[in-house]
């Protein structure tokens, strides 16, 4: 299997120096599958290979008519914007394909490194974790050690139906009731606390049910917290949840996927975020780089290694290795994608990319507010605005905007209403871009769904 790697390395600089330069503007639409590709993508399996130049240009032509979530006019969602200092680790990565199953020498240092980092970046006292996937697996692990926090043993004895319980708000992510099926707790044991009207969580709801719990001889696992639900972007009130567990003894845990990098901007809005046993982070989301690279950390290292620590005849047991505190095994460098983007930018650029992202919300808040026919629903917290037109149907008009390619929207279902749902994580977007969304919106409803 070999390849003319220098031949092939400068045509795909070319691709990528191209796909750069094109997300650095909007394209005007969506472009769909050429004839070659959608045949292409039906044939079996080859049986013997093309020019490697060939297959670069096939694979650069579906990316291209992918949807992508890097260029700025993405909204819908909650997307990364593909940072090209991160495209170029992983790059690096796959070259060297280091695996973090095992203590990997200084690629362990810089995983070590950057969870530090991250903790200093958002204001929590790191003292272990790991980089995943994503969101949902870091929430695994982290609710995983406070199961076995709770329930000693259980990672090998089980515990008994309806034994546990769990706690989030109304709004959080499936995520968490995933990882509550996954660890054998059963979602029917996972509590949806009410909501306020600013969409956090009740806290006094939370206090009355984890309370009522206790009366019964249930045992809570953890109360999951998030900061920055997909819905809204509400931050449940972080010193009040954690003022519920400590009286209690639960294990407190942040789901701040999307979230929680804007403590770095505005702390003020995550009071209470130290006090937390375990955090989550995904920094493919608003932290820029491409996925995957989820994040989790906890403030005692030893409750990972209770939960996940073995021992095996082909993994060495003279330290403890990435695998006695990770759920997964073979794992790549997945921090150089963070660690090289905070070397190459500095922690202040990435506050100022927050900020701008903030700062959008607040825009594309005043001008719904202030166009006639539009209506908003909560005043934003973080960088997701709920927006609706008024006497049409907007779940069309979303649909609508989705198939005119100009801008990309996803939707919201709040209080019985579709709403429009523009979310801003790309710091490639600009208040012209924020414009020209209302401005197709508001076209659309003009011109072809007559209100």
């Amino acid at each position: 299997m070999r390849l003319d790697r220098q031949r092939a390395l400068e045509h795909v600089t070319t691709l990528v120096a191209q796909t750069w330069a094109e997300f650095d503007t909007a394209r005007e639409f969506q472009p769909s599958i050429s004839p070659n590709i959608a045949s292409l993508l039906t044939e079996d399996l080859p049986r013997t290979g093309v020019d490697a130049i060939q297959a670069l240009d096939e694979a650069a032509s579906v990316l291209d008519t992918t949807l992508s979530q890097a260029r700025p006019r993405y909204f819908g969602y909650i997307g990364s914007s593909g940072l090209e200092i991160g495209a170029l680790a992983d790059l690096l990565v796959g070259s060297h394909d280091a695996n973090l199953a095992i203590n990997a020498g200084v690629a362990t240092d810089i995983e070590a490194q950057t969870l530090r980092w991250v903790g200093q970046f958002v204001g929590y006292p790191v003292r272990g974790g790991s980089f995943t996937s994503g969101g949902t697996v870091s929430n695994i692990t982290a609710l995983t050690a406070a199961r076995e926090r709770a329930f000693p043993g259980a990672r090998h004895q089980g515990i008994a139906p309806g034994s546990a319980t769990a706690y989030c708000s109304a709004d959080a992510h499936y995520s968490i009731r995933r990882a509550i099926e996954v660890l054998g707790i059963g979602s029917d044991w996972l509590r949806a606390v009410p909501v306020t009207v600013d969409r956090t969580m009740d806290i006094q709801a939370l206090a009355t049910r984890v309370d009522s719990d206790l009366q019964d001889g249930r045992t809570p696992i953890a109360v999951i917290a998030t900061a920055g639900t997909t819905l809204t972007g509400a931050i449940d009130p972080l010193d009040q949840v954690a003022a519920v567990c400590q009286s209690r003894g639960i294990w407190m845990h942040v789901d701040g996927a999307y979230g929680l990098p804007a403590a770095a901007v505005k702390p003020e809005l995550f009071q209470g975020l130290s006090e937390a046993d375990s955090i989550s982070i995904d920094a493919h989301k608003w932290m820029f780089v491409p996925k995957a690279c989820g994040v989790v950390l906890v403030k005692d290292p030893t409750a990972l290694a209770a939960a996940f620590g073995h021992q095996t005849s082909y993994i060495p047991d003279t330290e403890l290795n990435a695998v006695d505190v990770t759920l997964e095994y073979s794992r790549p460098l997945r921090a150089l994608k963070l660690w090289l983007a905070f070397r190459a930018h500095g922690a202040d650029a990435f506050r100022q990319a927050l900020q701008s992202n903030l700062d959008q919300a607040q825009f594309m808040y005043r001008l719904a507010s202030q166009r006639a026919g539009w209506e908003v629903a909560l005043h934003p917290t973080l960088s997701i605005v709920l927006l609706r037109h008024v006497g049409v149907d907007n779940s069309a008009l979303v649909r609508a905007i989705q198939g005119d390619g100009r801008v990309y929207v996803s939707h919201a279902d709040l209080d019985g209403r579709t709403w429009l749902r523009p979310c801003f994580t790309n710091p490639r977007t600009t208040d012209a871009d924020v414009l020209a969304l209302m401005d197709v919106a508001d076209e659309l409803v003009h011109g072809t769904m007559h209100p």
